[in-house]
């Protein structure tokens, strides 16, 4: 069992910057690739960005690609999503998630075992 507690969200304004911190503990954190989802009022939840056990490959969804970056600090058990250039249609409520190991991320929400509760984030225009 891992427990997933997401924090960092807030309300800012368009062009700003946020940082995501997902924090595990239960399990060993190095076990698991993890993943940063999101889901908006009335639409279904989608892929933002994953990261593998290691660290060594990561993938962003083309809406965040070269806004937001994914990364883990396994000393920590804490995987971050850096969030800049802040978009209105970035509001959502954000969520990471853990899953099995393995050198391929993780895009999509069958894939992931363990989510955290979610952190809003709002972006003003």
């Amino acid at each position: 069992q891992v427990q997933l507690v997401d924090t960092g969200g807030g309300l800012v304004q368009a062009g700003d910057s946020l940082r995501l911190s997902c924090a595990a503990s239960g399990r060993t954190f190095i076990n698991y690739n993890m993943g940063w989802f999101r889901q908006a009022p009335g639409k279904e939840r989608e892929f933002v960005a994953a990261i593998t056990w290691s660290g060594g490959n990561t993938e962003d969804a083309d809406s965040v690609k070269g806004r937001f970056t994914i990364s883990r600090d396994n000393a920590k058990n804490t995987v971050y999503l850096q969030m800049n250039s802040l978009k209105p249609e970035d509001t959502a409520v954000y969520y990471c998630a853990a899953g099995p190991p393995g050198n391929r991320v993780i895009v999509t929400t069958r894939g992931y075992v363990y989510w955290g509760q979610g952190t809003q984030v709002t972006v003003s225009s």
